[in-house]
């Protein structure tokens, strides 16, 4: 008995492994495309839809799907409407596991398809190019995954010689339309203990397939795994955003609801599939038909219900919006980045483009202080003191900002991911840290300006009549900066950063030159002091912005999920 529970956990451990390398070596594989995939999603729901099947049948996880989701719309990269178009997607998606199980994993001999995976996986592992060995990965952990699949088919008893096993589930079929929600629970139990839908999804087919349960009672289990995969994404938005806790609250209705209208009509679309799919599930006898027909409810239930869903998601988005209201401190909260993991499959890439995406967040939130400071600059009259507390506040939000994407990135460096990644990793974290040294600079400025307006200090007319265009010359090199942090810096870009960096530095020089000679000749030293500060830190905004197109000229492929 202990020895074949033991031999169980282990088949369904190799069988989780497996998955998890697979799904690990196609999201590094795929991972430079990811970015262009999620560009679908704004377009409508339909293709919103389409986009979340796909990830989720390429990537063979629903939970890293939606866990992704969460975070992209915490990022500001989703809207609640098109989060929830993917979300549907993504229930379509882990349907693709059950029909390759229930197809290849129970028709076909699995040493002809693990053994040969493995075989073919290992050169491509041990090649020195990343791109094949990210595939290498893959493979190799599909093979693992049928292998594991095969173990768990022998470890699993035959029925007959348990009689006591079928007396047990024969016992809870006997509550009418209770027992229904009974396998609901229990399929919902089932997948958040294995933290994997498919691994449910298995282990259900396996069950089946050997005869301990049948197809009603295996259709109700899945039912309850359908739920059970809405705890990671629940569990993944905790400290995140409203937006962020409203999909994962939609998903986990969207599902419910689903199971909600499938109960009162369970037996006649068990009958509609066993219509569809050949062979008669309810009087051959054979349990060799149910992974099929098992399949075919799930994938024909996840597509009716997203087709319901789908002519009143904006309906449905209000509506979670209205149980889930925005609280109203979370305006002043401090600054948080998660890094979002399944669990299972390592989402390491996809939160590189959530980083990329804060980053950018924080280049409008440094361009927003320029104008700050550029208002009091402007208008001596304006309020000052409100001005500045505003840009105090920023800088202080960069602060939190700077430390929290460098503990985020270093999260993903530590999560194996390809050479390009990796050094686009470094990259991201140089920029931070210089886009965090223009705030300081602009905070610095700010208080300068402060000082000059509420002590009445005036600069001489030569002084006042440069002043301004090199501020101005500054905020455009700034604003150059800032709208190109999204691509690498091609050399013609970096050409005119130089060339933004060699004026603002010749400025520098002279104005700090005429200000000497100005002092030398009786001018009014207080005033001369405060404006070679403002020049200098000026310079070191045009400094700073340099460093950041070089580091962004360091990267070879978009700055999306797989570069900077």
């Amino acid at each position: 008995m202990i020895a074949g529970a033991f031999h169980i956990i282990g088949s369904l451990g190799l069988f989780l492994y497996g998955m998890k390398v697979m799904s690990d070596g196609i999201q590094k594989a795929a991972g430079e495309r990811l970015h262009s995939i999620l560009n679908l999603m704004t377009v409508n729901r339909f293709t919103a839809v389409f986009t979340g099947f796909f990830i989720t049948a390429l990537i063979q996880s629903s939970s890293a799907t939606t866990v992704m989701v969460v975070s992209f719309v915490n990022a500001g990269l989703l809207n609640l409407v098109q989060a929830i178009g993917v979300i549907m997607g993504a229930n379509i998606g882990t349907t693709v596991t059950g029909w390759i199980v229930a197809i290849i994993g129970f028709k076909v001999k699995i040493s002809h398809i693990a053994l040969p995976a493995v075989g073919i996986g290992l050169p491509l592992l041990l090649s020195k190019k990343m791109g094949k060995q990210d595939w290498g990965e893959a493979i190799i952990g599909f093979g693992l995954l049928f292998l594991g699949l095969s173990f768990l088919k022998n470890a699993v008893p035959d029925i007959k010689n348990n009689p006591e096993v079928l007396q047990f589930v024969s016992g809870l079929t006997g509550y009418g339309a209770g027992s229904f929600f009974i396998f609901v629970l229990i399929g919902t139990f089932l997948t958040v203990i294995v933290q994997s839908s498919s691994a449910a999804m298995a282990i259900t087919l396996t069950m089946a397939n050997a005869g301990w349960i049948d197809f009603p009672t295996a259709a109700a289990i899945i039912l309850g795994e359908n739920i059970g995969t809405t705890v990671t994404a629940f569990l993944a938005s905790v400290g995140t955003g409203t937006t962020a806790r409203r999909a994962s609250r939609a998903h986990t209705l969207f599902n419910l609801f689903g199971v909600l209208w499938m109960a009162f009509l369970f037996h006649p679309f068990l009958n509609l599939v066993n219509a569809m799919v050949p062979g008669d599930i309810f009087n051959s006898g054979s349990t060799s038909l149910i992974p099929a027909h098992l399949a075919m409810f799930h994938t024909l239930f996840n597509v009716i219900n997203t087709l319901v869903f789908m002519s009143f998601t904006r309906t449905f988005a209000k509506i979670v919006e209205k149980i889930v209201p925005e609280k109203e401190h979370e305006k002043n909260e401090k600054y948080i980045l998660k890094y979002f993991s399944t669990g299972i499959q390592g989402t390491a890439e996809l939160n590189i483009l959530k980083a990329k995406t804060e980053i950018d967040k924080m280049a409008e939130i440094i361009s927003g202080m320029f104008q700050s400071f550029r208002k009091m600059v402007e208008d001596p009259g304006a309020n000052n003191t409100k001005l500045l507390e505003e840009i105090r506040k920023k800088e202080d939000y960069t602060d939190q900002m700077q430390e929290q994407i460098t503990i985020f990135l270093a999260e993903c460096a530590s999560q194996g991911l390809n050479e390009q990644s990796t050094r686009n990793i470094t990259a991201m974290i140089r920029i931070v840290e210089e886009m965090e040294s223009i705030a300081d600079s602009i905070y610095n400025l700010a208080v300068l300006s402060k000082r000059k307006n509420e002590k009445n200090i005036r600069f001489v007319e030569a002084a006042e009549k440069s002043y301004l265009p090199y501020v101005s010359l500054v905020n455009d090199f700034l604003s150059f900066i800032s709208a190109h942090t999204g691509a690498p810096m091609i050399k013609p870009e970096l050409e005119s950063a130089l060339m933004f960096e060699r004026k603002i530095d010749a400025m520098r020089d002279k104005e700090k030159e005429a200000a000497q000679h100005r002092m030398q000749k009786g001018s009014d030293v207080r005033s001369e002091l405060l404006f070679v500060d403002f020049i200098k830190h000026l310079e070191h905004i045009g400094d700073h912005c340099l460093n950041i197109a070089q580091a962004l000229r360091s990267v070879n492929s978009p700055f999306t999920a797989e570069g900077v």
